[in-house]
């Protein structure tokens, strides 16, 4: 595994916003990440990572503070979230879990899929690829077998596709069709997926969702497993003030330019920690 490593997780909208804030502040601040040698993202964070694939950091950091754009609104309700727990309390494995509630994501009706992807085409580009300098990893879950799935650039499927495929929240937006398979978020794993990293010398994790639950191990769990291996890490999470700004709905697109401005807010607290990682 390569030296440093930058793990961007999940948290719906908001968490796109916080990210790119969190990110763009590091930079005015004079710690720029964005190029590590191996990138993971998961959900949320797999938006980001093809941002920075792109090279589109500012610009579309600048686009949240413009307030929600072309985002649909939707929200998590505790509807859902029932059916996601008790899904979760069903079964065994995350293998289990995940063909569980990709049945469920299967059976629930969505706006079109077309639909959903075209504003992942706005907000990342229809021709931004796979980098070539880094080794980016976007994670998913195969929405019939419950299989976690890692694309990379040796998949053989467009960088776009494994976004929208990693950012199908399971029964609000419709699975993903990659390579005639369906997918779902793979924050259905985890929201982080750090795992992915073990071996490298440096990781940062950025991570809008902190809480894990149930079979899914949390981002503090999976960065203290990573220090137990003789790694170093940075864990960043939302403060308190760029908690407020989130709000309770990381659906909500109107909270983009709020959670924006508190990721790059929060920036200089964490400046100095990650620079010290970093190098």
């Amino acid at each position: 595994m390569a030296g440093r490593a930058l793990v961007l997780g999940g948290g719906g909208v908001t968490g796109v916003a916080w990210e790119l804030g969190l990110l763009a502040g590091l930079v005015e601040e004079g710690v720029d990440i964005t190029h590590p040698d191996v990138l993971v993202g998961t959900s949320a964070g797999a938006a980001v990572a093809g941002i920075i694939a792109g090279g589109l950091l500012r610009e579309r950091y600048e686009a949240q503070l413009q307030g929600p754009g072309d985002e649909i609104p939707e929200r998590l309700g505790l509807g859902l979230l029932a059916r996601w727990g008790w899904h979760m309390v069903r079964s065994h494995t995350l293998e289990q879990f995940g063909a569980r509630i990709g049945a469920m994501a299967l059976a629930t009706p969505t706006i079109p899929a077309a639909r959903r992807k075209a504003v992942f085409e706005s907000r990342i580009g229809l021709g931004v690829g796979w980098p070539d300098d880094i080794e980016l990893k976007v994670t998913a879950v195969d929405a019939e077998t419950g299989k976690f799935v890692v694309f990379d650039r040796s998949s053989g499927v467009p960088l776009i596709d494994a976004v929208v495929a990693s950012c199908a929240v399971p029964g609000v937006w419709p699975p993903a069709e990659v390579a005639g398979r369906r997918y779902i978020d793979g924050g259905m794993r985890s929201a982080v997926n750090a795992d992915l990293v073990s071996g490298a010398e440096r990781v940062i994790i950025i991570a809008p969702i902190i809480r894990g639950g149930g079979l899914l191990a949390p981002p503090g769990k999976q960065a203290a497993a990573l220090r137990a291996a003789g790694t170093q890490v940075v864990l960043a999470s939302p403060d308190a003030k760029a908690l407020k700004a989130i709000g309770t709905n990381v659906l909500d697109p109107a909270r983009r330019k709020p959670a924006a401005e508190a990721g790059f807010a929060q920036a200089k607290a964490e400046a100095a920690a990650i620079k010290e990682l970093w190098g």
